[in-house]
């Protein structure tokens, strides 16, 4: 048979060039692979077919036919990319997967102004809620997987970056402890769900784990740059609806006192209008990757600038990041070096600027020259009876923004350099190594002239922080992996240690006043600087008998130096079994079915995040603060005082039953998955209220009660449209999730109301929300309104719920609440040509709100005070209360919504002059309309507290992206 032969360069769709490609004659054995240039030649039969296979590329086959010269490009396979999950201290095919993992490369990342990571997740993924802390530039988010597992301590997961667990506290001056991370360089997000998954991290784990992977070089690739810029504008799209300043003074005039009504200025001032503005952001990233020799890298440097649409409030954040991945004998040994550092600036504004904008009085101008202003830089100050500033007052917001300093610079780097040895002997077994470290330093400091009004008595104020806090880690393991041919199975065994310091460092400095002068009766307070060290042992075993029957086995062993010594080390196992029922031979063939498997778990996982204090079982002193003095003769002296400690204190300790299955029908054009879980927390590290005259305190952290979560995921996707020019991806979640306390205390006693949390504004530290046994954390805990037959609240009169005939405090009930039922998240994305548009939609179903904005400016009582006015919420021109009705379920408001989060169009221009650029631009918009019922600015915030919250903007984005 003649031969002939033939060669070619093979290429992905950037252009560059693959090496390592393997390059067979179909049906044969004959073959070779590509070389570092990406080409190959090959000795061929007549009318032979070639067939090009590369890891994470779609195969091709071609056709050699008379042609002698072929130039190949593959295509990525996203498909195969995402059949591979990162697991603790390892990774899996998805098949393989027992447990709850859901993974999300980039891909799927949210689209848009994304400023910190998590954002790039939110409304992907199953079970997991993202509540952005307001529209603060820089600030974050909060996390919960599974509504988390704790009552007092930490409902943060556990989120690991390259390898190394980082501390979720962010250091003083630093508004968000991952901001200092790029979103530009993630590669992907794994999030484990349930103990089976999770348990590899014993003492840490029980609110899940977050696992993020940063984007890295590739073996052979040439040189890449990358230019990226994103340019923003956020505006405000909702105010709190307040009384005009012609409505505030026909409610004063028909209201007020003649003493009120002499108090009326003659402006028309709008005070929201005057604290927020349109805020320009622009993001800037540049990244380099290709392979020298042997060396696969890859730099980045970032620029981001965020105004806030809060006046005086700014982030400003430097990036750089350096990953390089060498391999030595013959890839024997494989070494993963990673460098992530940043530099933030932030100007914090005073938010509290927003309820006084809310409550200031709209008949007063800015700035006066009479007595009001003269001495307060010329801003409009109430007054008390002698003349002065009235502490008591609303203070002028636009001052509050203006005349306040508040700056802090954080300093952050994370590194590692992971060592993957594979023994010449016995190449099935590796040794592993990971050194890595976590570093934080901030300072700032806030500023207030000598005739800002609160602080004018003392010649202004200046107080300054610093902090340093240092996470050092070391690890090692060993992974043994085995095809077990004769058994027909597979097996994989990980065994390790793990050792990881955590230090604080913080001093203390005395406040002066604007010209540095110390304050009198003020003291510095002493310097923090403690340490906390965990040790563990870890292992794991993976085993498969004919790629259909799947068990998972992992314990680890955990010493924290946060416990005492008689309960220091805690034990937590896990195990889960799968079953690939499409391997069977009755589906193995199914032009139907393409993926079905069943999963159950169960495993136990724990929690040591209690706070700041690393040692809350021993006896310590603390310095006063200077509210609580002693004085002898003239001089005013800080104290030391004992504080409670509990040497008891334990873990918190979760149990976790998980069951799911996941499907894939028609070539997986249809897939998901469906989970049930059920958790149960074991002595809660919760904050209990003490009997005076014991412990030292009021209030101390010990183990008490048992708290219940138990919850349905639902994920479906499908691809409605696949043809050459037209693309569609639909993405489906849901949860429903219920959590429960189940008991709170060491002894039975059926009196026993429960723990009193939620502050609000309003009075002296009233509490709106109860933790109680038999119902969710944080119930909110009100009296019932009676309305007459008009539907109007009568003031005043509530049900008498107990049936006792008197109404008083036994009278309150417990209503609703703050966590949602279910909630969604609903994703489309679509190509032509090229063409993309996509969008990212959450939802959020019976999560309650308590409208404390409402509440404590919804009566006439609001402005009647003494020597100044204050202005009401429009809501008072429904109810006509004359006095506060702050526990009254009037307040309480459905927040259920439909939030539009992202919606984004972009044009691929593809690959221009001479193939030497690639050129893509964007336009999105995010936070583009929110349905819902909730009348105060968003229904979306933790805790179901809405007093005065910074306002999450719409934000308008252009970008262009440039590849060379």
């Amino acid at each position: 048979m003649q031969e002939q032969t033939v060669r070619g360069t093979v290429k992905d769709a950037s252009g560059t060039s693959l090496p390592g490609v393997a390059v067979v004659v179909k049906g044969t054995t004959r073959g070779t692979s590509t070389d570092l240039n990406g080409n190959f030649n090959i000795a061929v039969p007549a009318n032979a077919t070639l067939v090009f296979s590369y890891i994470g590329f779609q195969q091709q086959e071609v056709a050699v036919g008379n042609q002698a010269a072929f130039n190949i490009t593959l295509q990525t396979d996203t498909k195969a990319l995402q059949e591979v999950v990162v697991v603790g201290y390892g990774t899996q095919k998805k098949s393989d997967v027992t447990g709850a993992v859901t993974a999300v490369t980039s891909e799927d990342f949210v689209k848009g102004q994304n400023t910190t990571p998590e954002q790039l997740i939110q409304g992907k993924v199953a079970g997991v809620q993202i509540t952005t802390n307001g529209g603060a530039p820089g600030s974050g988010s909060r996390i919960r997987i599974r509504g988390g597992a704790s009552l007092t301590a930490s409902n943060d997961p556990l989120i690991v970056i390259d390898g190394v667990p980082v501390d979720n506290a962010a250091t003083s001056g630093a508004a968000n402890p991952l901001n200092f991370l790029n979103p530009n360089d993630i590669e992907s997000f794994n999030v484990l769900k349930d103990a089976s998954a999770t348990a590899i991290y014993g003492s840490r784990a029980s609110n899940g784990v977050i696992i993020i992977t940063t984007k890295k070089g590739k073996a052979g690739q040439k040189l890449s740059v990358n230019l990226s810029s994103q340019n923003s504008l956020s505006v405000i799209n909702k105010k709190i609806d307040v009384l005009s300043a012609d409505e505030f003074r026909d409610v004063v005039n028909a209201n007020g006192s003649e003493t009120q009504r002499a108090l009326l200025g003659n402006a028309s001032t709008d005070w929201q209008d005057l604290i927020y503005q349109d805020a320009f952001t622009t993001d800037n990233n540049v990244s380099v990757s290709g392979a020298y020799k042997m060396l696969p890298f890859r730099v980045s440097a970032a620029y981001l600038n965020q105004e806030g649409v809060l006046k005086t409030s700014q982030f400003e954040r430097y990036t750089g990041s350096i990953s390089l991945n060498p391999t030595f004998f013959d890839e024997h040994l494989k070494v993963n070096a990673n460098y992530k550092g940043a530099k933030t600036n932030s100007q914090f504004a005073d938010q509290g600027a927003i309820g006084a904008a809310v409550a200031f009085d709209p008949t007063q101008p800015v700035y006066a020259t009479n007595n009001f202003g003269k001495d307060y830089g010329g801003y409009f100050q109430w007054l008390d009876s002698k003349g002065l500033y009235n502490p008591l007052a609303t203070r002028n917001p636009v001052s509050m923004l203006e005349q306040r300093k508040d700056r802090g610079e954080a300093y952050r780097s994370i590194g590692n350099v992971q060592l993957d040895y594979k023994f010449h002997f016995l190449p099935e077994l590796h040794a592993n190594l990971n050194l890595g470290y976590d570093r934080s330093e901030s300072d700032g400091y806030t500023l207030t002239p000598a005739n800002y009004a609160p602080d004018a008595s003392s010649g202004g104020r200046r107080t300054q922080f610093e902090q340093t806090k240092t996470n050092e880690l070391v690890e090692f393991y060993l992974n043994y992996a085995k095809e077990l041919a004769g058994l027909d199975s597979r097996i994989e065994a990980t065994a390790g240690y793990s050792f990881q310091d955590f230090e604080n460092n913080k001093p203390r400095f005395v406040a002066t006043n604007a010209e540095g002068v110390p304050l009198s009766n003020v003291e510095a307070g002493l310097p923090e600087n403690e340490i906390y060290r965990l040790r563990s042992y870890f292992g794991r075993v993976n085993y498969a008998l004919k790629d259909r029957y799947l068990l998972t086995a992992t314990v680890r062993l955990d010493g924290s130096s946060r416990f005492s010594s008689d309960n220091r080390w805690g034990t937590f196992p896990a195990l889960a079994l799968a079953w690939r029922i499409n391997e069977e031979d009755f589906l193995k063939n199914s032009n139907t079915v393409s993926n079905l498997k069943l999963r159950l778990g169960f495993g136990v996982t724990g929690q040591q995040d209690i706070g700041s204090n690393f040692f809350p079982y021993l006896p310590r002193y603390s310095y006063s603060d200077n509210t609580a003095q002693y004085q002898l003769g003239d001089q005013f002296y800080n104290l030391y005082r004992p504080e409670g400690y509990d040497t008891g204190l334990k873990w918190e300790e979760t149990q976790t039953w998980n069951a799911g299955i996941d499907f894939g029908f028609l070539n997986n054009r249809i897939t998901g998955s469906l989970d049930y879980f059920f958790k149960d927390t074991k002595d809660l590290l919760a904050l209990v209220a003490v009997a005076a005259g014991t412990n030292l305190t009021n209030e101390l952290i010990t183990n008490v009660g048992n708290l219940e979560a138990r919850g349905i995921e639902a994920v479906l996707n499908f691809v409605p449209v696949d043809t050459d020019k037209i693309t569609w991806n639909v993405g489906l979640n849901g949860t429903y999730q219920k959590r429960e306390i189940t008991s709170l205390s060491k002894v039975d006693n059926p009196d026993f109301e429960g723990y009193f949390v939620g502050g609000i504004a309003g009075g002296n530290d009233n509490r709106i929300q109860i933790n109680t046994v038999g119902y969710a954390p944080n119930t909110f805990y009100v009296y019932k309104q009676v309305y007459d037959a008009n539907g109007k609240p009568i003031e005043g009169l509530y049900a008498d719920v107990n049936g006792d005939g008197e109404f008083n405090e036994k009278d309150k009930y417990r209503y609703k609440n703050a966590e949602p039922k279910v909630y969604l998240g609903i994703n489309s994305d679509v190509s032509y040509n090229n063409w993309t548009l996509s969008f990212v939609a959450r939802g959020s179903l019976g999560n309650y709100m308590y409208n404390n904005v409402y509440s404590n400016n919804g009566s006439y009582k609001a402005f009647s005070f003494s020597n100044y006015l204050t202005n009401v919420s429009s809501n008072v021109n429904e109810t006509e209360f004359d006095n506060f009705q702050l526990f009254s379920d009037y307040y309480m408001e459905n927040a259920s919504f439909l939030r539009m989060e992202n919606i984004s169009l972009g044009y691929d221009f593809g690959r221009l002059f001479n193939d030497a650029v690639a050129l893509r631009l964007s336009a999105n918009a995010q936070n583009v309309f929110v349905i819902t019922k909730y009348n105060g600015l968003d229904p979306e915030i933790a805790g179901g507290i809405d007093n005065n919250f910074y306002p999450r903007p719409r934000v308008y984005t252009l970008g262009v992206n440039i590849g060379f």
